[in-house]
């Protein structure tokens, strides 16, 4: 089957905050609809659609009731039907979010089938990554569930084979449909060590990240499933390491075709606490990627991302989203483009959305978000202090809805949204920018057609340049007599440097590269030289 997922670039909905067709404020499958003309003229080639199961939206979608049932905010099965059918119209494909390491526990197996979870007469000492114990107490069983999530997602037991077999026939029934394949949620936390120990301080990731059988049953699915369709695995994998990811995404291991790494996401951080921010330094940055550009070249296959439903806006996060929005929101798609592996952008990324600061954390909905201001408050600490946190690092900086307009509400819906606006949607929002010639979204279309007509830019190898500067991210890609040398200024500084061969073909200013011998980088700039050697 021809790897056609690395030529593509893939765009991911999350349909709650896409837009509304029907005026109740919640984004839906006829909305997503709606708009695929508008991602057909952006270039993409692949969607990933956010879960629009059946659920009771603990965790907005990803506490699963009904594997088979279409989410009735979203609409019918046969909305989904319809929106499967005029995306392979116009040539693109979809993916589905595969969220099998929990179910709701309204799920009919959780009522019905205790030996699909997991149950303990004492619990460990466990957290959740949302917050408190991993455990809840069921007075019906007089006994604990484990959730490494919400306690409204209780972990599935991978250990039981009829667990197994009932994911893998839900699998074949959405890809007889003619889904093109999966985004698999948090996938590498399905294999736990069985004896569930104590972890030091509470935290048990090292007994159920990448557990003793992850292997073993990703090859299993593959066998089962993944083998018999030409479809794309990418698997969501906190704590995944290079070295785990060669061997995930090796070919001859049959197991995934691409990870998401977390190591990037976790650079403007002091700890492994999210919320203890700090200014990212681009040499850390630039190493990271480097090693994974290096780590998974002829061996694997890299994701490249900024943004997700989980991260603030990287414009808001990496860039500046104040005088040098533009700019900045071009100069990282450029930076990431570039690289070798398939990109994902994220719904309104190619706008420049940015986060948002709401005053009150009433106007915020995530669950994580919510649990966070609530355990930091009992600490005692300000709500000055806990609201900063939020407005940099909180997963509703990415789920204001897309702003499409200046109409009320951005267009997204004629009744009242789900989650707030961003009130900067007057500004920035897809009509402006379809219209602007020097806008980001013009931007992002010139860097989809540009990896499709270089071959170098999804096959060369990475070389990172001026490794010790702070503020620029340079690098090249080579093959055999062809040459790209990428400039990305990370800074609102001036710099120069010796202008590299071949000519200026993408940047995100007037006159870019311009010079005999030096060339300067402008605030926020991004250039690439292409240099073509004729033997």
């Amino acid at each position: 089957m021809s790897e056609w997922w690395k030529d593509s670039v893939i765009y991911q909905i999350y349909p709650r905050s896409f837009n509304d067709s029907d005026g109740d404020g919640i984004g839906d499958l006829q909305g997503i609809i709606e708009k695929l003309d508008y991602l057909n003229e952006l270039g993409i080639d692949i969607i990933w659609l956010s879960p629009v199961y059946d659920s009771p939206n603990d965790d907005n979608g990803y506490d699963i009731r009904n594997y088979y049932e279409i989410m009735e905010e979203f609409g019918t099965m046969e909305d989904f039907d319809l929106l499967l059918s005029e995306v392979h119209a116009r040539g693109m494909k979809l993916i589905m979010d595969l969220v099998v390491n929990h179910t709701s526990d309204e799920h009919e197996w959780f009522k019905k089938y205790p030996d699909h979870y997991f149950w303990r007469d004492q619990p460990n000492n466990w957290n959740s990554v949302f917050g408190g114990p991993a455990w809840e107490y069921s007075e019906e069983r007089d006994q604990y569930y484990l959730h490494i999530f919400s306690k409204k997602q209780p972990d599935l037991n991978w250990e039981n084979p009829v667990v197994r077999e009932k994911i893998y026939e839900m699998m074949r029934w959405w890809l007889n449909k003619g889904i093109d394949g999966f985004r698999m949620d948090v996938i590498n936390f399905i294999s736990k060590d069985p004896t569930l120990p104590d972890g030091p301080d509470g935290d048990g990731s090292r007994y159920f990240m990448n557990g003793p059988r992850v292997h073993e049953f990703l090859r299993e699915m593959h066998e089962e499933v993944l083998q018999h369709y030409d479809c794309m695995t990418v698997g969501e994998m906190p704590g995944a390491t290079p070295e785990d990811a060669q061997v995930y995404t090796n070919p001859d291991n049959h197991e995934l075709d691409m990870i998401f790494t977390f190591e990037h996401m976790d650079l403007d951080q002091h700890s492994h606490e999210k919320w203890d921010f700090k200014k990212l330094d681009l040499i850390d940055l630039k190493e990271n990627l480097e090693k994974w550009q290096h780590a998974l070249h002829g061996c694997g296959w890299n994701s490249l991302y900024w943004n997700n439903h989980d991260q603030p806006r990287v414009v808001s996060r990496f860039g500046d989203d104040g005088k040098y929005r533009k700019e900045s929101a071009m100069m990282l798609g450029t930076c990431l483009h570039f690289l070798q592996g398939t990109p994902y952008i994220y719904q309104g990324e190619e706008l420049g959305m940015t986060n948002v600061t709401f005053d009150h954390i009433d106007d915020y909905q995530d669950i994580e978000t919510l649990n966070m201001y609530e355990e930091k408050r009992a600490e005692g600490i300000s709500e000055e202090s806990i609201m900063q946190s939020i407005h940099v690092k909180g997963r509703d900086n990415a789920r204001t809805p897309v702003q499409w307009s200046d109409a009320p509400h951005g267009g997204f819906t004629t009744g009242t949204p789900w989650l707030k606006m961003n009130p900067n949607y007057h500004d920035v929002n897809t009509e402006k920018e379809r219209t602007d010639p020097y806008s980001v979204f013009k931007h992002y279309q010139e860097l989809i057609k540009l990896r499709k007509n270089y071959s170098l830019i999804k096959n060369g190898t990475f070389e990172l340049l001026h490794r010790d500067h702070s503020e620029v991210f340079a690098y090249e890609r080579l093959i055999i007599d062809e040459k790209m040398t990428v400039y990305c200024n990370f800074s609102d500084s001036h710099h120069k440097f010796q202008r590299p061969e071949g000519d200026v073909i993408h940047s995100n200013y007037q006159g870019a590269g311009d010079g005999d011998e030096v060339f300067e980088l402008r605030p926020y700039e991004a250039v690439v030289f292409y240099y073509f050697k004729n033997v």
